[in-house]
């Protein structure tokens, strides 16, 4: 509310009373739940109080080096407890947290670090031992913190996470934080190849938080113990992450998706909601360990990216979980952005995102900014607080995502007769495999800069696993060498991208299908290809 509403001068406000800071969350939690177990990682726990006094210690070491309001701090982290603390210190310092991929080829971390400009990095200790990222810090000027895990051996000369918070004042730093202050800069791939960076409030990430809590009926008394086995640099598990502290719960961390590990946390651990892909379900469910453990504590299980097959839900619900709901968002739409409920799992199956949560609303738009009814087909769109506040300089993105006063999705969907959202298909032509979103172009420019290649086109197909198959469908020239075979060209393609943007299957074709104009017609590739991983 304006000062002039309130009768009151603008200085008698003091912003520390009402703002919203992320770095706040875990400060009250532990104030409330101080001695609860916050993170478990193998053999190592943390409380709230530890958590909450080691963030700051690492807020405080931040602040010594000289670094103000505002600047960029990088990550390049696997899941760990230390990369929780280091987190959280960056926001309690008022600093900027940009997290980044650890499977990006190096050439695309160079592009984020080097766009965002970040001039400090935490990394871990395995990835910094890298000879070509090294060589990659070193060319851009820019300092590494590492994260020591179990087993490191990080070198003598430079600083790490553990002497950080070794020593310093345990309090929370006083650093001026306004709610709507840039929190976060989160690069998710964009379709001209280049990562863009999605800005993110204080109070645009915490505007979800509580929300997620209710619709997964989480509390401070029923005390969840959550999975965290999707990478904390990516926008779901983070929201998971934070969410979970909001309200007392505990985190168990696993650093990649091992099934028998994650059955033996549930387990040992007694976790009660799980939070994965389609893929990590279908991965449990068929594992001979499964029969062999205790799964009983589990209360609902949470999936994310990708609808399931009818089979596989049906088969999860009776075997594995009673209670399951598939979660969408964006990392511009800070998830949930929608559910599709508990109760809907047996009555309706297709490519269901359900409703919008209780922070936001989501609408079908057509061309012109008209909101269309029941059965209509349109673009996604959506508004409530969770929004981003941009894309890092890129106002022309940004305006354009933001027509009509809604974020625009990029995705094609309906409601159904019972106001039930249905996805469709993508505008952005982007290909979402194993939890990562990859565009098209990307690598078809990488398959196009190979010097036998005519002509490429990337799709995703339905796959068990992964959800989309990243699928390279691809012409040679005419004087292509005989010896020019799928291999080879794979090969060509793990040079130059990240292990998970790399194709599946490479599918060489006389011809492409073309429009009378020369444009690729990728629906007929999907059409055509589509029982590919099926072949039985």
């Amino acid at each position: 509310m304006p000062a002039a509403a309130t009768g009151l001068a603008p200085s008698q406000f003091h912003p520390r009373i009402s703002r919203i800071a992320l770095g706040d969350v875990i400060h009250r939690s532990a104030r409330r739940f101080g001695t609860r177990t916050a993170l478990i990682e193998g053999e190592h726990r943390m409380s709230y109080g530890e958590l909450d006094a080691a963030s700051n210690r690492f807020a405080h070491h931040l602040l010594g080096l000289g670094l103000s309001s505002g600047e960029r701090v990088g990550m390049l982290c696997n899941n760990s407890i230390q990369m929780v603390v280091a987190m959280l210190g960056i926001q309690k310092a008022g600093l900027v947290w940009v997290p980044i991929n650890t499977a990006l080829a190096v050439d695309a971390i160079g592009y984020i670090l080097a766009h965002a400009g970040v001039r400090h990095l935490v990394i871990d200790t395995a990835l910094h031992a890298k000879p070509e990222l090294r060589e990659l810090l070193a060319a851009q000027g820019i300092a590494p913190m590492l994260c020591v895990l179990d087993g490191d051996a990080p070198p003598a000369s430079l600083p790490t996470v553990p002497q950080a918070i070794a020593q310093g004042p345990h309090t929370l730093p006083d650093v001026p934080i306004d709610s709507t202050q840039l929190a976060l800069i989160m690069y998710t791939s964009g379709t001209t190849g280049r990562q863009k960076g999605v800005m993110h409030s204080h109070a645009s990430v915490h505007s979800v938080l509580l929300s997620n809590m209710v619709e997964w009926g989480s509390s401070p008394e029923r005390a969840d113990v959550w999975s965290s086995v999707l990478p904390l640099f990516h926008c779901g598990q983070h929201t998971v992450l934070m969410s979970a502290l909001a309200v007392g719960g505990a985190l168990v961390i696993l650093r990649g998706f091992d099934p028998g590990a994650v059955l033996a946390a549930i387990e040992r651990h007694r976790i009660t909601v799980m939070v994965g892909l389609p893929m990590m379900y279908g991965a449990l469910l068929a594992h001979p360990q499964r029969a062999a453990r205790d799964l009983s504590s589990l209360r609902l299980c949470v999936y994310a990216m990708a609808p399931m097959s009818r089979t596989l839900l049906l088969r999860l619900l009776d075997e594995f979980c009673p209670n399951f709901a598939l979660v969408s968002g964006q990392t511009e739409m800070y998830p949930g952005a929608t559910i599709f409920e508990v109760q809907e799992q047996r009555k309706r199956f297709g490519s269901y995102w359900g409703v919008g949560t209780l922070v936001n609303e989501v609408a079908v738009m057509g061309d012109e900014g008209d909101l269309l009814g029941p059965e209509q087909v349109g673009e996604i769109v959506f508004r409530g607080p969770n929004v981003m506040l941009g894309y890092y300089k890129d106002p022309e993105a940004t305006a354009n995502a933001q027509r009509f006063g809604w974020h625009h999705s990029g995705d094609l969907g309906k409601f159904d007769a019972d106001g039930q959202l249905v996805f469709l298909d993508r505008l952005k032509d982007m290909v979402k495999s194993g939890g990562e979103n990859v565009p098209s172009i990307k690598v078809e420019e990488v398959l196009l800069r190979h010097p036998a290649v005519l002509n490429a086109a990337v799709v995703g197909l339905p796959h068990e696993r992964w959800g989309e198959a990243i699928t390279a469908f691809v012409t040679r020239r005419p004087d292509a060498p005989t010896d020019f075979t799928e291999a080879v060209l794979a090969a060509h393609c793990r040079e130059h991208l990240g292990g998970f943007e790399v194709p599946k299957e490479i599918v060489f074709l006389p011809a492409l299908p073309m429009t009378s104009t020369g444009k690729i017609q990728k629906f007929e590739l999907r059409k055509a290809h589509e029982g590919l991983y099926h072949r039985g």
